[in-house]
């Protein structure tokens, strides 16, 4: 907003601000918000005085009157702040603001903490700035159903005005997100720490400090794929029921939607879409045999300064390059952590994983993160990508006398010619899906990337992210699919040199990809649990933050 007119302040970014500045600007600049139990609790508790849109009378026409007044909309230039009032009470031109929120009294000096105080009071001055008289308001909590009155003092006034003034200055002259707050007690209740991550910024910038799992939440939304080739998805009420031949087939509560997924002609309603748009539910759209063709959302992320980050970032060659480096390095490295996690022994002979073959993918990974060049990072990349996929029929179990359960000698695609590979072909189609919509849900542009060149339609910067994630969720799934007999041999329908799954065996394989994706795991350097999707929003965000030059370098993932 630098170098424009800064809009009218809304009296609860106030409260925001002197409740933590950072959190105000997330909010109000960036359009940034999560909701929690405490948001919905409190929107829950405000739906009686939302109600209407209750006009002031004239302050001069002086009446007997009472006031009594809902949900009052007032602004003002001068104060530079606008606010919409639960209720205002009074008499004549003598009236009092009443501001609800949720939870109990405090059993504090003045009867509630700052930020409630400072946002009565803003309201107050855009009272008196329209004409009427108020010394004081009353803050009402609706959990222990207390009024508290809070009076109109010249010290809580200056502390009003001296917040507005912050705020706009902090908008107009600095315009940079503040730092978060230090070992906070607030911060665990915030509905933005899965956005502000403040312990673990504090712990990739210093090396110090308890990380709180703010971010260790349960998922309670999960991906609805519909692959039946003409299935209709429709909206009935508060659930998406999908038809096929005018038949009922399936129904998903929509609440407990995160995305839909159509497989190749699967089709859509317009109101189911536009619920879809209303919730933030994004809809992604597949080739029949499962590859990626794109997704749409509503009107999607409002903060263009992140975009604006990682824009100036793609256009600085060393920087690219120094992303690119740490990306290549840490696929190598999970890639010969599944190698190692996962060998099958064959013989008496082979007791282990040659530790040959460690050591040269270690060295591999090391000489990425010194390459001088893309071109010559390609080639590293290229060179531990034959020998990881030499070895990758080692971590495939056997059927019986000796014989691997799938025949597997090497990478193909365009199309895929044998089980492994469409598998694989099948699961790094779904990665990139998931990489594509995390990416867009905070605001980052998936299609402009670091090491994988722009090219029209190719979302670069997922095929970037999702590289270190390939052996840990893809490989992994491939592995596990075929290890624990979820998929067969007869699942596959070989034509014209392809090979693809039938749609049963396809079935099968995208539960066990999402089995996949909600495992929790212990975050190797916060130390919390976290779910691999809730681990692709973190891994995002804190790109965001090395972006924005608030983190020394971004963090690639690397399990243990």
């Amino acid at each position: 907003m630098e170098n424009q007119e800064i809009p009218l302040i809304p009296v609860r970014m106030l409260n925001e601000y002197v409740y933590c500045p950072r959190l105000a600007y997330l909010e109000w600049v960036q359009g940034e918000f999560l909701p929690n139990a405490d948001t919905v609790e409190g929107k829950i508790r405000h739906k009686r005085v939302d109600v209407g849109n209750h006009r002031l009378p004239e302050p001069d026409a002086v009446s007997a009157d009472r006031i009594h007044a809902r949900s009052v909309r007032l602004g003002s230039s001068q104060l530079g702040i606008t606010a919409v009032i639960d209720i205002v009470e009074g008499e004549g031109n003598v009236v009092t603001p009443v501001d609800y929120k949720r939870g109990k009294r405090p059993h504090i000096a003045g009867g509630a903490y700052a930020p409630e105080r400072v946002q009565l009071c803003a309201q107050a001055l855009l009272l008196r700035e329209h004409g009427f008289e108020c010394q004081r308001g009353f803050i009402y909590f609706s959990g222990s159903k207390e009024r508290i009155p809070v009076e109109m003092t010249e010290e809580l006034i200056a502390e009003t005005t001296h917040a507005i003034e912050g705020l706009r200055c902090l908008v107009k002259e600095t315009a940079a997100l503040p730092q978060p707050l230090e070992d906070s007690p607030k911060c665990p209740r915030c509905s933005l720490g899965p956005i502000c991550l403040p312990d673990e910024i504090k712990f990739l910038k210093t090396h110090q400090g308890e990380i709180r799992p703010i971010f260790a939440m349960k998922e309670t939304a999960y991906p609805f794929y519909v692959q039946k080739a003409g299935a209709f998805v429709k909206k009935e009420g508060e659930q998406f029921i999908v038809e096929y031949e005018k038949e009922k087939v399936a129904t998903a509560r929509i609440v407990e939607v995160s995305q839909v997924v159509l497989f190749g002609h699967a089709m859509m309603s317009t109101p189911a879409m536009h619920e879809c748009f209303r919730r933030e539910i994004p809809i992604t759209f597949c080739s029949y045999g499962g590859w990626f063709l794109g997704h749409t959302v509503g009107v999607g992320h409002r903060n263009a300064e992140i975009r604006e980050f990682q824009y100036r970032t793609s256009f600085d060659a060393a920087k690219c390059l120094q992303i690119a480096c740490g990306i290549v390095a840490a696929k190598i490295l999970n890639c010969r952590t599944l190698l190692r996690r996962n060998w099958k022994v064959r013989n008496d002979e082979d007791i282990n994983i040659p530790q040959e073959l460690l050591r040269l993918m270690k060295a591999d990974a090391e000489s990425a993160k010194s390459a001088g060049s893309i071109e010559s990072l390609l080639g590293i990349e290229g060179a531990a990508a034959n020998r990881y996929f030499q070895n990758f029929n080692r971590m495939i179990a056997e059927k019986g006398g000796g014989v691997c359960a799938f025949d597997f000698s090497g990478r193909n695609r365009r199309p895929p010619k044998d089980p492994v590979n469409a598998m694989l072909s099948l699961s790094y189609a779904m990665l990139g899906r998931e990489w594509t919509i995390a990416l867009s849900a905070v605001g980052l542009d998936p299609y402009r990337g670091f090491y994988h060149r722009p090219r029209f339609g190719r979302p670069a910067l997922a095929l970037d992210m999702m590289e270190a994630f390939r052996p840990l969720v893809a490989d992994s799934t491939v592995v596990t699919a075929v290890n624990t007999g979820v998929v067969r041999e007869n699942d596959f329908i070989a034509a014209a040199g392809s090979c693809n799954l039938t749609d049963e065996g396809r079935k099968r394989f995208i539960g066990v990809f999402e089995n996949r994706m909600a495992q929790e795991i212990t975050h190797p350097r916060f130390g919390y649990q976290i779910s691999y999707r809730q681990l692709l929003e973190v891994q995002s965000r804190l790109l965001i933050r090395y972006l924005a030059g608030e983190i020394p370098d971004y963090p690639h993932f690397l399990t243990r």
